[in-house]
């Protein structure tokens, strides 16, 4: 045996702790990686923690990596980077991300891992897996060259849209919250800001991200004629209430969902999910998206984090979390 670990698991809805685990050794086509950082996604992550995964999904959420099973006990996370402590030469020493749970070693297949440039620090590489749905629901949108774009949501998700829109040629893109304290967020992703009630219509397309009735409401009330909302928010366990009698049907809107569970169809046959990733991770070289660092922690402190993070004491798009060197 290699020996052992440690791993954060939801004990009980709203409680975790770090537990000891045994760790076998990697075999032929295996990898062993000791965990550098992993993010807690604020969204998803949170609404695990709580218990609010509907029962319906409790397949369809599973992470690559999980063990349990919803709501609880369960070890749950998608967003690890490590560096490469036994496996093939090619990969030895080299700096990785996996879609691994809170673990400060684990063994995985080879293939489950993904090189990090050189030109991606190790704590923003955390973020691949939030820029990779940001770069599915683009795929999914297929904005054209000057349309007129809001990202309504300025969480880790809709942020990272924001930043990867902001390079769009000719688009009008501005980034929608009711927090005005996101305004500093579009201002680091170059893009316009408002609240809600300020924001620009007449729009061809908008991407929700806030996870609320009010946000998916607003981003309808945004678009031009025959224009179409890409929806990116997961509800969990909540009930949305959406207009859809007033002028839904004679502005000939449409609402079209994304989920980074399966490749987008237009790129659906050509791109693999290990293209979408090394993709994410390209676009990562761009220091822009430190922003949506917004704070960190220490492994051992998780128990006491989570539910923080979870009810809003602790504000974060993604809280970062940083791992002893010597374990």
């Amino acid at each position: 045996m290699t020996g052992t670990a440690s791993a954060f698991w939801l004990v009980t809805p709203g409680k975790g702790e770090i537990r000891t685990v045994r760790l076998p050794d990697p075999g032929p086509g295996e990898v062993l990686v000791r965990t550098l950082h992993s993010g807690v996604s604020r969204g998803t992550e949170t609404l695990v923690f709580r218990g609010g995964v509907p029962e319906s999904q409790h397949a369809a959420m599973r992470a690559p990596f999980q063990e349990g099973d919803f709501p609880a006990p369960v070890k749950y996370g998608y967003l690890n980077v490590g560096v490469v402590e036994q496996g093939p030469a090619k990969l030895l020493g080299r700096t990785v991300f996996c879609l691994y749970p809170h673990q400060t070693r684990y063994v995985v297949p080879a293939e489950s891992v993904t090189v990090v440039p050189d030109s991606v620090p190790s704590a923003r590489a955390v973020l691949a897996g939030t820029v990779e749905t940001a770069l599915n629901a683009l795929w999914d949108a297929a904005p054209l060259v000057g349309d007129r774009i809001a990202v309504v949501g300025a969480g880790m998700v809709g942020a990272g849209v924001a930043a990867i829109l902001s390079r769009f040629p000719g688009a009008r893109v501005q980034l929608v919250d009711a927090n005005p304290d996101r305004a500093a967020v579009a201002r680091a992703m170059g893009v316009d800001f408002a609240l809600p009630a300020d924001a620009t219509g007449d729009c061809d397309l908008v991407v929700h991200a806030s996870a609320t009735a009010a946000g998916l409401t607003r981003s309808l009330e945004l678009l031009a004629d025959e224009g179409t909302v890409i929806e990116l928010s997961w509800y969990g366990d909540q009930r949305v209430s959406v207009p859809l009698g007033e002028f839904f049907h004679s502005r000939r809107l449409t609402i079209r969902s994304s989920q980074v569970g399966g490749i987008a169809p237009a790129r659906r046959g050509r791109r693999t999910y290990a293209d979408r990733l090394a993709v994410a991770l390209d676009l990562l070289a761009d220091p822009v998206f430190d922003t949506l660092l917004t704070g960190e922690s220490d492994f051992a402190e998780l128990p006491e984090v989570m539910p923080r993070l979870t009810n809003g004491e602790l504000p974060a798009l993604c809280h970062l979390i940083t791992y002893p060197t010597g374990e």
